[in-house]
């Protein structure tokens, strides 16, 4: 999920960053031609870490004139969003849709992106077929194991040679580090996990596989993955990076725990990236769940929903802070982080205006709903 759960260090001394700063404080635009000469975020950030954005269905449909030519400007890595979540790649045992994926992975190809799948095992948007026999009873371990398998091979098989890398399994500990419940957890065990990952490598030797999760700023979660990765290790069984979704806040995390969380996982020899970062300006009802939790549906309240005619010129600039802040602790850790991805591309697609109530109005991206670089960013660096 955004963008993407950051902070510019100046420029002082440091001729390298002067393009990214030149970058930033030029007017994003969408005009073909304006495109050979303005400087690209993906340009500038090419010494640090790939610059990533995640794509939804309409965005990969083009149903939103500019958003693709914006997003072959600005950055050098795609994320589905959701089009190859099991539920819509896989909706029932013999069908695939394939057609939003490879439109998907086709503009990637084209415009030189690294491609990264999202996601082949995850306890939402799983079809409850996947679970049940044809007379809905629940699956024995080794039926559910082979259908695992089975799916694992024919979507890595469509896109071997295309996508660089996936998200193997994703958001499978609670916040205290337990397993978290779940039909894979009740019917194979704990070891689904080591499958999912045994299966992957054994479709596709070639590409990179990760572990993606939120709130891993949280040492009990963070203790946890790091157990996972070793124990993988251990076994020989493949497993590249950790994925860390940055769905953040003006005011939360602590960032020296997202910092401990980036080294913690860099020392198991792992890459890190931030998969889904965004920062969200809305104050939260539950505080205890904050992060990435889809299943939780709150009713609307005016009191969480306060800019929804437009946000305030104060708030801006706190999330003008809060973005220098992230930006900086990357750029500080540039040597042990691959890839930044932002969960979405411009305010008007995020999934931060629904949740966890529809109807909210949010500004976690970097482009506004215009598609404009948000002015902020020159702030920032100045």
């Amino acid at each position: 999920m955004f963008v993407p759960d950051n902070s510019l260090i100046s420029c002082a001394g440091l001729k390298r960053f002067v393009p990214l700063l030149a970058c930033l404080l030029l007017p994003v635009t969408l005009q073909a031609a304006d495109a050979k000469t303005e400087l690209q975020l993906k340009d500038h950030f090419a010494e640090q870490f790939k610059i990533g954005a995640a794509l939804s269905e309409a965005q990969v449909l083009d149903k939103k004139p500019g958003v693709l030519d914006l997003v072959a400007q600005q950055f050098n890595s795609l994320t589905a969003e959701n089009v190859m979540k099991w539920e819509e790649i896989h909706p029932s045992p013999q069908q695939y849709n394939f057609s939003t994926p490879d439109k998907l992975v086709s503009f990637g190809q084209k415009h030189g992106m690294y491609m990264v799948g999202h996601t082949l095992l995850w306890h939402q948007q799983t079809p409850d077929w996947v679970f049940e026999d044809g007379k809905g009873n629940l699956l024995e371990r080794d039926s559910l194991l082979e259908r695992l398998q089975s799916h694992i091979n024919t979507v890595l098989g469509q896109y071997k040679g295309k996508v660089q890398a996936w998200d193997v399994v994703n958001e499978v500990f609670n916040e205290d580090g337990t397993l978290r419940d779940s039909k894979w957890l009740a019917i194979i065990g704990p070891d689904y996990i080591e499958k999912a990952f045994e299966y992957a490598h054994q479709a596709d030797a070639d590409i990179a596989l990760y572990y993606n999760d939120y709130n891993l700023f949280k040492p009990a979660k963070r203790k946890a993955v790091v157990k996972l990765v070793k124990q993988l290790q251990s076994k020989g069984i493949r497993i590249d990076g950790v994925g860390i979704q940055g769905h953040y806040a003006l005011d939360y995390p602590d960032l020296n725990e997202v910092e401990n969380s980036i080294n913690a996982f860099a020392d198991t020899g792992v890459t890190v990236m931030f998969t889904e970062v965004d920062v969200s300006v809305l104050p939260f009802p539950d505080e205890d769940n904050q992060g990435a939790d889809i299943s939780l549906d709150m009713a609307l309240q005016q009191q969480f929903n306060p800019y929804a005619d437009g946000l305030p010129s104060d708030v801006e600039q706190q999330l003008a802070q809060r973005y220098k802040q992230i930006i900086d602790l990357f750029i500080k850790h540039q040597q042990k982080i691959d890839r930044v991805t932002f969960w979405g591309v411009d305010d008007g697609q995020t999934w931060r205006n629904d949740w966890p109530m529809t109807g909210r109005t949010d500004y976690p991206l970097l482009f506004d709903r215009e598609l404009q670089l948000k002015p902020f960013v020159k702030d920032i660096i100045n």
